[in-house]
């Protein structure tokens, strides 16, 4: 059986190795560096339902105290989740008296809308 194959053996110093060179430039290392911070916020299912639930809510915000229950949670924990999601600029915060009001930051609305569907 003559089923021999041949390696062909190519040497860098040749030049190109690649015919179909496309000219490829990274992406922004401030704005990868955000995304890696939104990418690792959301990489976590609680904070994925504390996003769909504020975005679902009827006025568009919720306060910690609304989001505990139906996550079977506590106030520490979810509150150290919605501090994770603020910090990377997902989420605003309003303090109103003693509680805490969450809204989706409008600037990146639509990314999140994206996101949860």
């Amino acid at each position: 059986m003559d089923d021999a194959r041949v390696l062909q053996v190519i040497d860098p110093a040749d030049g190109d190795l690649c015919e179909g060179h496309v000219e490829l430039s990274p992406m922004d290392r401030e704005e990868a560096q955000r995304l890696a911070r939104t990418f690792k916020a959301v990489a976590d299912p609680t904070r994925l339902q504390l996003l769909s639930m504020i975005q679902a809510s009827p006025d568009g915000e919720a306060c910690v105290c609304d989001l505990t229950k139906p996550l079977g949670l506590t106030q520490p924990t979810v509150s150290h989740h919605l501090k994770i999601l603020v910090d990377a600029g997902l989420l605003l915060r309003d303090k109103r008296g003693i509680w805490v009001w969450y809204t989706l930051a409008p600037d990146r609305h639509a990314a999140l809308l994206a996101l949860l569907a």
